[in-house]
Order: structure tokens, then C-alpha cells, then sequence
């Protein structure tokens, strides 16, 4: 033990292991005893072991609930001095501990060590049962739940346990209607930090994942991971009630909607309902004009994508849907499915005036006209007015000498 004297005249006592210096003798001791292992001072109430009676001591107010030392501007309390002199740095905005490789900057000297791992890749943590590393021992902890089932934390209002405490933490919002976080942008808030730097790439155009099936790319993890199951078939979820599977629980959801009549979604124009939020953002439309889908070969444009999808058969000529009865073929899969109707001879739409039925919604509507004298098309030649849209293309040709036949 090698003892030095100062500019001031102050022994210090220096450390064979790893070279640390100590004022007193008694501090060198108990500094010895990191090398050592040595742990003298046991908790009564749970057998943990200590190098310090300090150490127990601090460790002891997990027991009691004693925090001691108080924020002045907050009122946070903690078990600790240190813990609280941290603390004062999220309302001084000091971060006294930087990177020397990034130069990013730390309110603590422990989060600076966690995140030096980025550079060096170290992990030295590890799991026993699936070989996963980890660069911090409170994460492999964490993780190590995945394999017992382990859920810890538990919510006073509905029961639900979570396996970490930040997963209740923000669950609880779900009570309370919290949204900490909010876009800049639009204004809309977040019960979650993650669910609001999705949502900027609405505003960036950012999307980091792509399927390396079909080179498509998605704002986040979760839209890529449902997407890459139209490549291998998977469908996961499903009803209860009537067996059909979906691709994720969103759609599950929207679907189960159908056996309970719910549509929580309403139109603020005309008090309209709907099932999904998707279906009202295209209702709307309706009232704002608005049609975002055009086509760029006649110029004609739609409310939804799917109406463009089918427009644009006029022009290349594709009918994907034919029948298996007489072969004829279709654009629309909804004109194929009132076709069929021609050979089971099925009339679902019935007239409630005279019972007349009919193959098609459209035809049972030109016919109620014969109830209701409403003659919607006319000539701009001579004024002359029609039920139906064929009638009216008839008499055109009186005008202009057409004899098709």
C-alpha cells in the first residue's frame, strides 16, 4: 500500500488493483472489496448483500417506500442524492456527459456507457434460453419474462398485467384519454412517442421498410409484417363467430363489425354512419366534390381508386371475371355475380309495389319508375324525356338517321 503526500500535504491511499487513490485508509477497504467480491451487509428482508452499510442503507427504502430527497421545482422525490442531482438536469437541460465518437450529449454517466455500445456493438448480456444479447442488464431482464410469462405490472382499473412498467404506463392512457405526444404539423396527438414518428411519414413521405418480394414499402414494421402475409397465405386471425380469417387484428375488427351492426364512424355533413373510418373518408367526398383518382388516358376522375381500377378496363379491354356457365366475360366482379343470376334464375330484388323481381338492384331501380312517372333522361334535340338510359339512346337515333340493325 503505497501512500503519497500532495501539493497540500494529503496522503492518499492508492489501489494495488486498479490503480484508484483514496484519501483515508477506511475508504480504500471498502473500495478493495469490488475486486474482492466481498459483501458484508445483508437486507433482513430479503437477503440482498452489500459492500457498505450505505449501500444496505439506501437499498433498505425499496422496503420502506422512503425517498428522502425532493426536486424544489417538481416535487419528485428519490431514494437517493445522486438520483435527485440527475434529475435537476431535465430542468436545467444540462447533459454534462458527451460521446467522443457522435458527440452526442447525456443527462447521466450510466445512459453515456449504455449508449457507447452503439459504436462498439458490445452486448455483454445474455440470455441463457435463446442466446439473445443485450446491451443493458434491466433489458435482459425484461426480456427474460418473454420465456417465464412473467407479468409483473398490472392495471388497477381493468386487470390487464404487462411485463414491463413502460408498457402499463402507457396503457393507462387508454383510461385516462392521455396523448403526450403531438405532430407539429396537423395537431393530431399520440398515446405513444413510437405512434407519433409513424405517423410524420404521412408528412415526409418516408417509408424506411420495403418486402423483398415484391420491392413495396411501408411506413412501419407492423404494415410490412401484414403485408409480406399476401406473399405466403397467412391469416392469423379469426372470427369467432363465422370462421373467416384475415391478415391482421385491424381487419379482424373492421370485420366483426358486420355480426354486431356497430359503426362507430359518422359523417359531421349528414349524420351518415359506417363500420370503418376508410369508408366515411371516401362518404365525404361525396359532399366536398372531391376526386382525388383520375385517369390519365380520358381525364375522368374518381372518388376512390378502386372505381378508377375498373374505369380503366374501358380502355384496355380487360374483363378478368367470366362465367363458368356459358363463358362470358366481365369487368366488374358485381356484373358477374348479377349474370349468374340469368342461369339460376335468381331474383333477389323485388318490387314492394307490385312484386314484380328482378336480377339487379339497377333494374329493379328503372322500374319503380313505371311507379313513379320520374322520367330521368332527355333529349337535348327536341326535350323528350325517358325512364331509362336505353330508351332515350333509341329515340337519339330519330335524330340522327342511326339504323344499327
Amino acid at each position: 500500500m503505497e501512500k503519497r503526500g500532495g501539493r497540500e500535504g494529503i496522503r492518499r491511499h492508492r489501489c494495488r488493483h486498479c490503480d484508484k487513490s483514496f484519501k483515508r485508509l477506511d475508504s480504500l477497504k471498502t473500495h478493495q472489496r469490488v475486486h474482492t467480491g466481498e459483501k458484508l451487509y445483508s437486507c433482513d428482508q430479503c437477503g440482498k448483500t452489500f459492500t457498505t452499510p450505505g449501500a444496505l442503507k439506501v437499498h433498505q427504502r425499496v422496503h420502506t417506500g422512503e425517498k428522502p430527497y425532493s426536486c424544489d421545482q417538481c416535487r419528485k422525490a428519490f431514494t437517493t442524492a445522486g438520483h435527485l442531482r440527475i434529475h435537476r438536469h431535465v430542468h436545467t437541460g444540462e447533459k454534462p456527459y458527451s460521446c467522443d465518437q457522435c458527440g452526442k450529449a447525456f443527462n447521466h454517466s450510466s445512459t453515456l456507457k449504455v449508449h457507447r455500445a452503439v459504436h462498439t456493438g458490445v452486448k455483454p448480456h445474455w440470455c441463457e434460453q435463446c442466446g439473445k444479447t443485450f446491451s443493458k442488464s434491466d433489458k435482459l431482464q425484461n426480456h427474460m419474462r418473454v420465456h417465464t410469462g412473467e407479468k409483473p405490472y398490472w392495471c388497477e382499473q381493468c386487470g390487464k398485467t404487462f411485463s414491463r412498467s413502460d408498457q402499463l404506463k402507457i396503457h393507462q392512457r387508454v383510461h385516462t384519454g392521455e396523448k403526450p405526444h403531438w405532430c407539429e404539423q396537423c395537431g393530431k396527438t399520440f398515446t405513444q412517442l413510437g405512434h407519433l414518428k409513424i405517423h410524420l411519414r404521412i408528412h415526409t413521405g418516408e417509408k424506411p421498410y420495403w418486402c423483398d418480394q415484391c420491392g413495396k414499402t411501408f411506413a412501419s414494421s407492423g404494415e410490412l409484417k401484414s403485408h409480406q402475409r399476401v406473399h405466403t397465405g397467412e391469416k392469423p386471425y379469426s372470427c369467432d363467430q363465422c370462421g373467416k380469417t384475415f391478415t391482421s387484428a385491424g381487419e379482424l375488427k373492421g370485420h366483426q363489425r358486420v355480426h354486431t351492426g356497430e359503426k362507430p364512424y359518422s359523417c359531421d355533413q349528414c349524420g351518415k354512419t359506417f363500420a370503418h373510418s376508410g369508408v366515411l373518408k371516401k362518404h365525404q367526398r361525396v359532399h366536398t366534390g372531391e376526386k382525388p383518382h383520375w385517369c390519365e388516358q380520358c381525364g375522368k376522375t374518381f372518388t376512390q381508386s378502386g372505381h378508377l381500377k375498373i374505369h380503366l378496363r374501358i380502355h384496355t379491354g380487360e374483363k378478368p371475371y367470366s362465367c363458368n356457365q356459358c363463358g362470358k366475360t366481365f369487368t366488374q366482379s358485381g356484373h358477374l355475380k348479377s349474370h349468374q343470376r340469368v342461369h339460376t334464375g335468381e331474383k333477389p330484388h323485388s318490387c314492394d309495389q307490385c312484386e314484380k323481381a328482378f336480377i339487379s338492384s339497377s333494374n329493379l331501380k328503372a322500374h319503380l319508375r313505371v311507379h313513379t312517372g320520374e322520367k330521368p333522361y332527355w333529349c337535348e334535340h327536341c326535350g323528350k324525356t325517358f325512364t331509362t338510359s336505353s330508351e332515350l339512346k333509341k329515340h337519339q337515333r330519330v335524330h340522327t338517321g342511326e339504323k344499327p340493325y
